[in-house]
């Protein structure tokens, strides 16, 4: 009894640690990849129509 107790605790700390801690961590570094993407390709945009205009 206390073998399937323990087994329900175990599966029960495990979602709370895929859907609480590990999914919100990666949904937040795919938002601060693109946050910088954009950032980059503004950047480059930028600098090149900067170029071409500037001759």
């Amino acid at each position: 009894m206390a073998r399937i107790v323990l087994a329900v605790l175990g599966v029960l700390l495990a979602l709370y640690v895929v859907f609480g801690l590990v999914i919100p961590a990666l949904i937040g570094m795919l938002k601060l990849l693109v946050i910088v993407a954009v950032i980059g390709v503004v950047v480059v945009a930028g600098v090149t129509l900067y170029g071409k205009l500037s001759k």
